[in-house]
């Protein structure tokens, strides 16, 4: 789609902008789309090649571009994720590279990255486990200044998107590896000052968004049958990477407020455990100190 303004000489017969968002977010609201029409909006700038803020500076559209806009629009009713169809997912100040096989990153992660952020002094190393996109690992680069940022991530897709979007980033590097290995980076031991983690944490069996339940890779969502799986092993390789003060925070579900903080007690070695909510009060992650 095209602001009008800049197409004088095509005439006023196209097709106007105003009805088609509103039957676009008709048939998302239909569809069961959380929001409807913020998702119209952003479809339709995404089509115009504009900001969603500019949209109200275009009264027609056309015919060709308002097809497009359609078509997005009834992907997006069939629960298709609003960011693969855009290809980027915004995130703190980033825009990052998402599709298909990787963990498309939400709002409320932004808070764990804020806290990493506001604990990586200049020069620090930082490492992120589980760093799918790169969001939290990329948030950190972006907004510190720290000496090396190690992103971690097993999935070959995921990494195909997170190496994309490191290439930027000349402090980050990029391990291809399971961080329930042993003796994963053995070479960092005791010299890290956060580590930081988003892990699949939903419980197997809880039911999820059509979104993620048919377009988030399962690896990236699900942690066993208590959603604990993969956060005991993080746990114990932060405990073995931190040098003593150094810090880890770890996003988890919101049925995990005592858990999570009840396993870094149990480990032994850290302090100051602190549990954090969310924006919408739900338990949302777990922060401690190695003593």
């Amino acid at each position: 789609m095209t602001p009008a303004h800049e197409h004088p000489s095509e005439g006023t017969d196209r097709p106007r902008l105003a009805p088609a968002l509103a039957k676009g977010t008709a048939r998302l609201a239909e569809a069961g789309v959380e929001s409807p029409r913020v998702d119209a909006e952003l479809l339709a700038a995404h089509v115009l090649g504009i900001g969603r803020g500019r949209l109200l500076l275009v009264d027609t559209v056309r015919p060709e571009e308002l097809r497009r806009f359609d078509d997005l629009v009834q992907r997006r009713a069939r629960r298709i994720p609003l960011q693969h169809l855009l290809g980027t997912a915004a995130f703190r100040h980033l825009e990052l590279a998402v599709g298909e096989g990787v963990f498309v990153p939400r709002p409320e992660t932004e808070l764990l990255a804020g806290w990493g952020i506001e604990h990586t002094a200049p020069g620090a190393t930082v490492v992120d486990l589980c760093s799918g996109s790169g969001a939290i690992a990329l948030s950190v680069a972006d907004e510190a200044d720290p000496a090396r940022v190690v992103a971690v991530e097993r999935s070959p897709e995921a990494l195909r998107f997170l190496r994309r979007n490191a290439e930027t980033f000349s402090t980050v590097r990029v391990v291809a590896a399971d961080v329930t290995q042993p003796g994963l980076l053995a070479e960092l031991r005791g010299q890290v000052d956060v580590v930081l983690c988003n892990p699949p944490y939903v419980p197997e069996g809880t039911a999820v968004p059509p979104e993620v339940a048919e377009h988030d890779p399962a690896e990236a969502v699900f942690g066993g049958a208590d959603g604990l799986t993969v956060i005991r092993p993080v746990i114990a390789l932060a405990a073995a990477l931190l040098r003593p003060g150094g810090v880890v925070g770890i996003e988890h579900d919101d049925v995990h407020a005592d858990a999570v903080p009840d396993l870094l007690r149990a480990d032994g070695r850290f302090e100051a455990v602190t549990a954090h909510e969310d924006l919408a009060g739900r338990p949302r992650y777990a922060t401690a100190r190695l003593a």
